[in-house]
């Protein structure tokens, strides 16, 4: 199995910044697996935040956080991060730490974490 704990979230005000971080752990867990991160605002659908594959390759992000949000991984300690700068209030959400086998997370993705909630006060 894989097991991801994300920390970090909170409160912020509009424009400023917070980080997640997610740590994998589980004997199903590998340095190859893409992790990421996916979002859902209350009554909205689940949305792809940002994804980053084995040994750095393929990093990929969403439109709407390009230029704000960062991902980042420490492949020693199996630890993702999201570095999110510039936050708007459409921001708010529970984030979900995704690990998947392929090259990319997505909403079809296997392996969830819990969720952690980011607020946005204006």
């Amino acid at each position: 199995q894989v097991q991801l704990v994300e920390s970090g979230g909170g409160l912020a005000q509009v424009g400023g910044s917070l980080r997640l971080s997610c740590a994998a752990s589980g004997s199903a867990f590998s340095v190859d697996h893409a992790m990421g991160w996916i979002r859902q605002a209350p009554g909205k659908e689940r949305q792809f935040v940002a994804s980053m594959g084995r040994s750095g390759g393929i990093v990929m992000y969403a439109d709407s956080v390009k230029g704000r949000f960062t991902i980042s991984r420490d492949y020693a300690k199996n630890t993702v991060y999201l570095q999110m700068d510039s936050l708007k209030p459409e921001d708010m959400a529970v984030y979900f730490c995704v690990a998947d086998p392929l090259l990319v997370v997505s909403t079809s993705s296997p392996y969830w974490g819990q969720g952690i909630q980011v607020a946005v006060s204006s």
